[in-house]
């Protein structure tokens, strides 16, 4: 049909397919965006092919979002729970490498083979890479072939079932893992307390340091009937009722300086205003709240910061971000100043600039192509890699002059969901072309064996994951998928959840996993 020699008539055609596929539900359970490859393979078996340059385009940007949203959290994971992860990561790939040398010892498969069994059927295109590099035989090329279309699908079945598997619930673990940010990101209250401490009474705000001593911010002041949003230099008294908003630590820390908490409540002084203020100008990202003096030079007072769905108590050494929604409150005569300082453009936050993906994905090239060399050992990280590894840094980061490496929510979703289409059809028929004609020339025997390297490394880290390391399901979905580097299976796990645990997860793993694959792919051919 000349209408499938089309690449774009037959992309959108495998991605409109796949959809619909992936909307069945079977006992309960669907393929959703998943199904998109399982149509590609069919289209790939009869010589319909996506063009190379759709994969590597959606892998760059479906790589590069999950990047730039994971960052921040990545580092902090990292800090946190690195160790665990690294270990993880280090018993999937380990098992994998033994499973690997099983198969040569026992069923006596070629070496270079066998190496090829490994990469493929852990889906990694730099471990082939360092296969051939090291072996210099084409035979790895073949074993990869073998082992890399069970290594797509069944990293993707594993990550869809591994819930029902286990016996844990998507929705449950979205809840766990909800509660331990506000855990580390505790509710933010608001308290009114009367000034009753003789020890505070006739002294101001800023000699108190009352944000420094109690973590909490004074908002407003009642004294006398009459309230006001207070500066530095206001002083309390008897009998004063200040309103406090900070976390449930920060304002029994006010009750102890302060006095006891009362319901009576402190009007808004028709003269102040109180209100949700946007970060878009470029200039205050990365700035702190203390940079901007803002108490001193508008009497302004940021009592609250919302990013990303979470609200965080402003302390002077808070790091503004792009995007990030503060409270604020201030007379209103300043209001208009203090809002267009930090830009409140509803308009410019909608925006998508162009300019930090473009800059960002060619400097993750550039860093993919870094080769580093230790004797006869020689890495490099990759697309892939290299990709992530920008990403990561350049979230981290923040901002570099006027560049922001920062992306809105709905861009990176956008932007993420084109990629990984673009990925998911143009791999899945490139491993649709191959797995018959495969299969006739190797045989049954073959696919078994990257079936077990596959399988049994993932079933062994999963028990041990769920059981042992007591992992969190999203987690465990995101540090399978990286320990794999399979992106793949990271789109399956992204397709179950709203949750970005299992991003982090995987962009704290991949890099790990990445590495120890090529430093088995070598040892086990040298150890032959």
């Amino acid at each position: 049909m000349d209408l499938l020699a089309n690449s774009y008539f037959a992309l959108f055609l495998i991605v409109a397919l796949g959809f619909i596929l992936g909307r069945i539900k079977v006992f309960g359970l669907s393929l959703d965006v998943s199904a998109v490859i399982f149509v590609a393979l069919i289209f790939g078996h009869y010589g319909i092919l996506i063009p190379k340059d759709f994969q590597h385009l959606g892998l760059v940007l479906f790589i590069f979002t999950i990047g730039i949203q994971a960052g921040p959290g990545f580092f902090e994971s990292f800090k946190k729970e690195g160790r665990q992860l690294a270990a993880f990561a280090a018993l999937l790939i380990v098992t994998a490498a033994l499973v690997t040398l099983l198969v040569i010892e026992v069923f006596g498969v070629n070496v270079n083979i066998a190496v090829g069994l490994f990469t493929g059927a852990l889906t990694s295109t730099p471990g082939l890479a360092a296969a051939i590099d090291y072996t210099g035989s084409p035979l790895a090329s073949i074993g990869y072939g073998v082992g890399y279309p069970f290594g797509v699908i069944g990293v993707i079945l594993f990550i869809r079932f591994l819930p029902r598997l286990l016996g844990a619930s998507v929705k449950g673990a979205e809840a766990e893992y909800q509660t331990k940010l506000k855990e580390e990101y505790p509710e933010i209250l608001r308290r009114n307390f009367v000034v009753e401490n003789e020890n505070v009474i006739g002294k101001s705000i800023g000699s108190l340091r009352i944000r420094f001593m109690t973590k909490a911010v004074v908002s407003r002041i009642l004294h006398k009937g009459v309230a006001v949003t207070p500066s530095a230099e206001t002083l309390l008294h008897k009998g004063d009722i200040i309103k406090a908003v900070g976390t449930e630590e920060a304002l029994r820390n006010v009750e102890l300086l302060i006095g006891s908490p009362t319901e009576q409540e402190v009007p808004l002084d028709p003269k102040y205003d109180v209100r949700s203020v946007l970060v878009t100008n470029k200039e205050v990202v990365n700035k702190t709240i203390g940079q901007l003096n803002l108490l001193h030079t508008y009497n302004a007072t940021i009592t609250r910061i919302r990013r990303s769905g979470i609200n965080i108590s402003p302390s002077p050494n808070s790091k503004l971000r792009f995007g990030d929604k503060l409270v604020v409150a201030s007379s209103k005569a300043n209001m208009e100043i203090v809002s267009r300082i930090f830009g409140d453009d509803q308009k410019r936050l909608s925006d998508t600039d162009i300019l930090p993906i473009a800059l960002g994905i060619i400097l993750g090239v550039l860093v993919g192509k870094i080769s580093i060399n230790l004797g006869s050992f020689s890495f490099s990280a990759g697309l892939t890699g290299g990709v992530l590894i920008a990403a990561l840094v350049l979230s981290r980061i923040g901002k570099t002059g006027p560049v922001l490496w920062t992306m809105t929510g709905g861009a990176n979703q956008l932007l993420r969901h084109l990629g990984l289409l673009l990925f998911l059809a143009s791999v899945g028929t490139s491993a649709g072309a191959e797995i018959v004609e495969t299969f006739e020339q190797y045989g049954l025997e073959l696919f078994l064996y990257g079936f077990a390297i596959t399988l049994i490394p993932m079933g062994i880290a999963a028990l041990i994951g769920k059981w042992i390391f007591e992992m969190n399901i999203l987690a465990l979905m995101g540090a399978i998928s990286g320990s794999m580097t399979s992106t793949p299976g990271l789109a399956a796990a992204d397709s179950m959840t709203d949750s970005n645990a299992h991003s982090i997860a995987y962009a704290t793993v991949y890099p790990v996993g990445m590495v120890l694959l090529i430093v088995f792919v070598q040892l086990i051919t040298m150890f032959f």
